[in-house]
């Protein structure tokens, strides 16, 4: 991330510096020692809970109803030991993966993944955008294109929260994470799931048909995103200050906890999208394929508590995932090709496409949806980086992943390789 000067920031931060060289120091114990380090992967799990997983989630549980359950919860499983890599390259290396890709790959290889990771960047605020703007438009009656305006300026105003110090913009964006998870627990109290055959199905991997394949893809994409390795790294390569080895093994364990428990429970609320859809959608053929359809269907079904309940999580996912994948950009221009562009214009230039898609009356859920069979294909480029670099001793020295860990990471990346030459395949 660029390194700011602002006086604000600068005494927020190094408040937030000495309540962690607090724990390090061994002047705080227990789980209030955890705090202090908590951040990045929260900020870091709202790109496994934006609106590009209320699309696919809710179109596998309307299409598939519980039979998709355990796409999602391998897709977590993947995503929590990559941005725990993602986070431990940062940590030791003091530098984040686009940077690191720039400084050891060929130039060509440099540009190209820069332009993939540009796409890729375009098709998560896509989504991003998109949602909350659909949110805020059915929640207030407005036209789409209101909705749209309002979400850039509260993702700009979001945004400018980093100037008065990472802290405060990790609080906001936590909090809007937990607007969503809050709503998505009440929404398991009011939709009729059956649960057992959802623990069923949920550990019974199949994939029905193509258009299985391609949700299962689109899940993937949804979860494991491309931006979300390359800021992980960006945001604890320079923030935990250790000064010996003992305190970076200690602040790596704290960040693989953060890492769990932060990703293990976005990964419930996406099961927890699956199980809503298909307790309220699937029973009786109601094939919802939409989430404005969602949204109109969900009064009749299940109460107009239940339909609110949907778009408020929806703006809240939409407004933070957007903030987060303009930082995103932003590192990931830095990193690769060394020069950051205003964060307004950055905005203006990522939210561009989105009103390009409302103005050629394209499907805004099937949009939404599609922007995450862009996000799986793109996600090897960083996704092999990171396996390459972490398992590299001039890299990493004596923190390069163990075997265990390394057989794991490529078993992941075959799966998602499998699964996207399949895709291509059935295109």
């Amino acid at each position: 991330m660029d390194v700011r000067h602002d006086p604000a920031q600068t005494h927020a931060n190094d408040i937030a510096m000495r309540e962690m060289r607090a724990v390090l120091d061994g002047q705080r114990r227990g789980f209030s020692a955890l705090l202090p380090f908590a951040g990045p992967a929260i900020v870091v799990s709202v790109a496994y809970m934006d609106p590009g997983n209320f699309a696919t989630n809710i179109q596998a549980g309307a299409r598939y109803g519980y039979g998709l359950l355990w796409v999602v919860l391998v897709a977590n499983i993947v995503a929590v030991l990559l941005q725990a890599l993602s986070a431990k390259l940062g940590i030791v290396t003091g530098r984040n993966l686009a940077e690191l890709c720039r400084e050891q790959f060929p130039l060509p290889l440099v540009w190209l993944m820069w332009a993939v990771s540009e796409i890729a960047a375009m098709a998560t605020d896509l989504a991003e955008f998109l949602g909350g703007a659909i949110g805020l438009s059915l929640i207030f009656k407005w036209p789409l294109w209101a909705g749209m305006v309002i979400t850039a300026i509260v993702t700009y105003v979001l945004l400018m929260l980093e100037r008065s110090g990472f802290r405060k913009l990790e609080l906001a964006i936590g909090a809007l994470v937990g607007v969503v998870g809050l709503s998505y627990l009440l929404e398991l109290f009011i939709a009729p799931v059956d649960w057992a055959e959802a623990g069923r199905q949920l550990l019974m991997p199949r994939l029905q048909d193509s258009q299985a394949l391609l949700l299962a893809a689109g899940i993937l994409g949804a979860t494991v995103m491309p931006h979300a390795l390359f800021l992980h790294s960006g945001l604890t390569q320079y923030r935990f200050p250790s000064t010996c080895e003992a305190e970076r093994k200690r602040v790596l364990r704290f960040s693989n906890i953060e890492v769990t428990i932060a990703l293990g429970i976005a990964g419930l609320i996406n099961i927890a999208m699956v199980l809503m859809a298909a307790a309220a959608f699937h029973a009786g053929d109601r094939h919802v394929a939409e989430i404005q359809s969602a949204y109109h269907s969900l009064t009749p079904l299940l109460g107009h508590a239940a339909a609110v309940i949907f778009l408020v999580s929806l703006i809240a996912s939409g407004l933070s995932s957007s903030a987060v994948g303009t930082m995103a950009g932003q590192l990931v221009m830095q990193g690769f090709v060394g020069f950051t562009i205003p964060l307004w214009l950055r905005r203006l230039a990522t939210m561009l496409p989105s009103f390009v898609v409302i103005y050629l009356g394209v499907n805004a859920t099937q949009a939404l949806v599609l922007s995450q069979v862009v996000l799986s294909i793109a996600l090897p480029f960083p996704m092999l980086a990171l396996i390459w670099f972490v398992s590299s001793k001039r890299t990493m020295g004596a923190y390069r992943v163990r075997s265990s860990t390394l057989l794991a990471t490529v078993a992941s990346a075959i799966f998602i390789l499998a699964l996207n030459t399949l895709l291509l395949l059935k295109a």
